[in-house]
């Protein structure tokens, strides 16, 4: 993959996955632990997430959601670099979700998201270029009672880390077309489901994962250029396994790996300015999770 393709992805990237996210997201509860091992270029990541998000009915058509979700990433470089590793080996991201929910019609609900963001390495307290802001407004439909259930979103969203201001489209459809399959279409998420019983559940998705974090105290790099981002991209094919302690409690964990990858330092107006890693990594995650559905 060329830095001139990187680089268009990693655009295409952050307007997808910031765009789609809160829109699909059906989580109550999440703690989750990803692994990325280390590859050629000497990197190994952890993550550590919590998410939680707390719906409160105000009549009998209308909720308003509160809810947080933290990211933790731990970063450690094998290999030596030619500039300051302390910097990024320790980045966080902190969003504030406020949703309300109504019904819009007899088939259609109106789900709206505002979600300010801290995303910083935290060397120096907070700074105004570690908080970023997203927001999702977007129309929910689904019929359960029939014979093959589905569900789909439309909508828009705007977030700040994609560096386009304006609303973005968004799209989610998802069938169970047969008692034992199903599939749901969209990004950051896209799968095809084989359930097994009401216990356990099979799936190969393709996903988009990744971050875009400020660094306080910019890096200093060769050419005399400075990094004061850091961002990484990644298109993941899994094979996932489930296991459903009921209707909206499981445990999960799935083994992917990366078909485009792009971990990169940018400036101050996101130009990349140091390529970390673009080769294919493992992505191994595990966690438990409370859903809708």
């Amino acid at each position: 993959m060329t830095k001139k393709q990187c680089s268009l992805f990693s655009i295409l990237f952050l307007c997808a996955k910031c765009a789609m996210v809160n829109a699909q997201s059906t989580d109550l509860f999440r703690l989750e632990y990803l692994r990325i091992p280390e590859n050629n270029t000497g990197i190994n990541t952890s993550r550590y997430r919590a998410l939680v998000n707390v719906p409160l009915k105000i009549n009998q058509n209308d909720y308003l959601i509160l809810g947080a979700e933290y990211n933790e990433f731990d970063i450690e470089f094998r290999k030596e670099t030619p500039f300051n590793k302390d910097e990024i080996e320790q980045l966080h991201i902190a969003d504030f979700n406020l949703g309300y929910i109504t019904k819009w019609n007899e088939n259609w609900r109106l789900v709206g998201i505002v979600t300010p963001r801290l995303a910083s390495n935290l060397k120096g307290g907070i700074s105004s270029d570690d908080l970023f802001f997203n927001a999702t407004a977007s129309l929910w439909k689904e019929v359960k009672d029939v014979e093959k259930p589905f569900r789909i979103v439309l909508g828009f969203a705007f977030n700040s880390t994609t560096g386009i201001p304006i609303p973005l489209p968004l799209v989610s459809y998802y069938r169970r077309f047969h008692p034992k399959w199903s599939y749901t279409l969209g990004i950051p998420r896209a799968n095809f489901r084989y359930h097994i019983s009401d216990r356990h559940t099979l799936q190969l998705a393709l996903l988009l994962d990744g971050y875009f974090i400020n660094v306080q105290d910019d890096i200093e790099l060769p050419d005399n250029k400075v990094g004061s981002r850091i961002s990484l991209s990644a298109l993941v094919a899994t094979l996932w396994y489930q296991y459903n302690i009921n209707k909206n409690m499981s445990f999960y964990a799935n083994f992917g790996r990366s078909l485009i990858l792009d971990s990169t330092l940018r400036d101050d107006n996101r130009n990349d300015v140091f390529l970390l890693n673009n080769e294919a990594n493992l992505f191994l995650r595990g966690g438990f999770r409370i859903s809708i559905f």
